[in-house]
């Protein structure tokens, strides 16, 4: 089992508790009552009150002992509860992994054929007897020749390995990533019981110092990525348990995009981190694995090593000539009888289109500016028009947003995976993605590589904004809202006069000390993680009902002792207005914000728009469950002592600043701040995250987990070399 549950019985003490104040209560009302008033000496007073809270204090004591004595008891998951988990994991990812094939089009309408071939370098790959049962370092046992139109092959023979552990390595461009994907899908297909759940990841988010056991770092990483994963019986402890009993083969995409020492430190936390049982894929290019591995003194222990072979280009043009039309035309017939007599299995190619087809990238880049409605390949075909590969590469660089874009019309149909919803002017895409592209780029790390491949929308706001103007504009926006509050429920209640007054005279100074008073607090906003949150109760009935038994309680309770004090001061009928008000009303509020922010097993994969979403809904919850609700509960009962129309004018103005800060997730927050900012200035549309999502359905960015990334560094670097911010964009930071 993943917990254990304890007996009721410790709910007795409170229960007896509470029965005894409510009859120590009404026996000390009683005179109170039948006089109409309050003792005239200040003593009886005093004793009385004193009497009250300290039983209300005794309730809420033995309250939260019983709540502690019966809370269940967490114990080591069973196989069943592992087993259970790692079916849910599979299903996730499987799900996550299929649409983003689709999206890249890896198979269509097939892989291409990239040929891989095992390196027998010592420096690089480690002793044959470490990786197969029998392999003789002499002989030619090792020898593997895998192709990635035949994943299933790759995948035996992956298996048959001592540990299953593989390193992908190859030029940029030569489809490691894809071949990782295809590897995965096949695996989760193909995936029998008790066998690890692989899980693609980018290594770049690792950071070795606050996780130095890879275990560590992939069970925090598999319950931000996949929240159905904490609805899960035991949730968070089977998810740490799949982790540390090797129940997880993390798929470890893109150890190149570190700087190099970092590089190093991961290897040596690999070989650190991996046990007899521990299975593991990692991509990298092949110069900085080399350098990586060098640097640690070892290569990964028991992992084959697969290094991709150009893509020869006969291979090529067949596969342009499945992707064209029967009859493709003059120029195409031209192309592809060039590259199948460019270069042979001995010879070099020698024209710039075989050369850039002979990685993937390339031959996908050829396909999407040229094999298009429309386009014309003849300039391809022009003597001397691209004398080199890198002139013909930054051509196709230049032609594929508008080529998308124009190829890639905008619907509104959910089944049409690859079309935005939107249509984007192709000037205004490459500008907004150049920006980006630019902020992921600067500044370079010490070795001159980008600072991060990873578009993660919460980080928007650190990466543009410094703390002292964030909090000046989170304060000022914060504070004028809340003053126009203020006025506007003047107005409401005392007449447009009175109103306008206050917005005149009191509305700048509510603004200015909420302004100061929320300033500081926003500081962590820059730094806040996304939460979850879901506005349907589907699913969560029992976890509403199991959260409200409790804040019910600790509302009841706070309400009589605030009650007590209120009923000796201003009355019997006050104080229990105040009860309920200040005490069952918030903790309902408390109790449905808790188990809407709760995940539930029908959550999908963490994607970055879907986990904005889900924080947006989050904070729009506790301004309406948390801080709307305590502020008007404070004003109706501060008004009903003194001014109603002054008491709600108080609770709206504090609701709306309540209501934002209270919780620890604030990313919409501050996202939504940076991109206004941003947006006025041109860096950005306004509507960043569904400009974001179209471009992944266009195939401009792709997306891991909760972030997105350009489809290929090249493409990346291509656009921040090109960005020319404007005078008003060189003053956004």
């Amino acid at each position: 089992m993943g917990s254990r549950q304890r007996g009721r019985w410790p709910w007795l003490v409170p229960i007896t508790a509470c029965a005894t104040l409510s009859v120590l209560s009404a026996v000390m009302l009683a005179p109170v009552i039948k006089q109409g008033a309050l003792p005239d000496s200040a003593g009886d007073r005093g004793d009385i009150l004193g009497a009250l809270v300290a039983a209300a204090t005794a309730v809420a004591v033995t309250a939260v002992w019983a709540r502690r004595r019966t809370r269940p008891t967490p114990s080591t998951p069973s196989r069943e509860d592992l087993e259970r988990a790692a079916d849910l994991l599979a299903e996730k990812v499987e799900s996550q992994w299929k649409e983003e094939a689709r999206l890249r089009s890896l198979s269509d309408p097939d892989p291409i054929p990239v040929a891989w071939h095992l390196i027998r370098n010592p420096r690089l790959m480690d002793h044959p007897v470490n990786i197969e049962d029998g392999a003789d370092a002499a002989s030619d046992a090792m020898e593997w020749h895998a192709s990635s139109a035949d994943i299933a092959a790759l995948a035996r023979r992956f298996r048959s390995t001592r540990r299953r552990r593989l390193v992908i390595l190859g030029k940029p461009g030569m489809g490691k990533t894809s071949l990782a994907v295809q590897l995965l899908l096949h695996l989760l297909k193909t995936r029998t019981v008790g066998e690890p759940v692989p899980v693609l990841l980018p290594v770049a988010a690792w950071d070795t110092s606050a996780h130095p056991r890879l275990q560590e770092w992939l069970a925090e990483r598999l319950l931000q990525d996949y929240p159905a994963l904490r609805a899960t019986e035991p949730g968070t402890q089977a998810v740490h348990a799949l982790a540390a009993t090797g129940r997880i083969m993390p798929v470890l995409d893109g150890l190149d995009e570190l700087a190099p020492a970092t590089q190093a430190r991961v290897v040596i936390a690999l070989n650190r981190s991996l046990g007899d049982d521990d299975q593991i894929i990692l991509t990298s290019r092949t110069l900085e694995y080399a350098d990586a591995v060098a640097a640690a003194g070892d290569v990964l222990t028991s992992a084959a090593v697969l290094q991709a072979l150009p893509l020869m280009p006969v291979a090529a043009a067949d596969h342009l000539e499945r992707i064209l039309p029967p009859s493709p035309g003059r120029a195409w017939t031209k192309i592809l009888g060039d590259m199948r007599t460019d270069g042979g299995p001995r010879t070099a190619p020698s024209s710039a289109i075989a050369h850039v087809t002979a990685t993937p990238f390339g031959l996908w880049m050829l396909r999407t500016a040229y094999i298009t409605p429309g386009a014309d390949p003849t300039p391809l075909t022009a003597p001397g028009r691209f004398p080199d590969r890198s002139t013909l590469e930054r051509h196709l660089l230049d032609r594929l947003i508008p080529a998308l874009i124009e190829s890639r019309r905008p619907t509104v149909d959910t089944a049409e995976h690859f079309r935005p919803r939107r249509h984007h002017a192709p000037e205004d895409t490459r500008r907004h993605l150049a920006y980006l592209a630019y902020l992921l780029t600067h500044p370079h790390n010490s070795d001159g590589t980008p600072r991060t491949r990873d578009l993660a929308w919460w980080n928007l706001a650190r990466d543009t904004i410094t703390p002292t103007r964030f909090r000046m504009r989170a304060g000022v926006l914060i504070g004028i809202v809340a003053g126009v509050l203020c006025g506007l429920t003047a107005t409401l209640l005392e007449g447009p006069f009175y109103g306008l007054a206050f917005l005149i005279t009191c509305a700048p100074l509510v603004g200015l000390f909420a302004c100061f008073a929320v300033g500081y607090p926003t500081n962590s906003w820059l730094h806040d993680q996304p939460a979850f949150a879901d506005l349907q109760i589907r699913d969560r009935h029992i976890r509403l009902i199991h959260e409200l038994k409790y804040v019910l309680t600790a509302g009841l309770l706070a309400g009589l002792m605030i009650g007590s004090v209120i009923t000796f001061a201003d009355g019997f009928a006050l104080g229990v207005t105040a009860a309920i008000t200040l005490g069952l009303v918030p903790g309902a509020a408390a109790g449905l914000v808790h188990a809407v922010e709760m995940p539930t097993s029908t959550e999908e994969a963490s994607t970055p728009l879907s986990s904005w979403r889900a924080d947006r809904r989050w904070n729009i919850t506790k301004f309406i469950g948390l801080g709307l609700t305590f502020g008007l509960m404070s004003g109706i009962t501060a008004g009903l002592a003194d001014n109603l129309s002054i008491g709600l004018t108080v609770g709206v103005t504090v609701a709306f600043p309540s209501g934002i800060l209270l919780g620890r997730h604030h990313a919409w927050m501050a996202y939504l701040i940076a991109v206004r900012r941003l947006a006025r200035r041109g860096c950005v549309p306004r509507d960043l995250m569904h400009f974001l999502d179209d471009a992944h359905r266009l195939g401009l960015l792709r997306a891991v987990g909760p972030v997105y990334q350009f489809r290929h560094a090249e493409l990346q670097d291509h656009l921040a070399a090109a960005y020319r911010p404007t005078p008003r964009q060189r003053r956004v930071r």
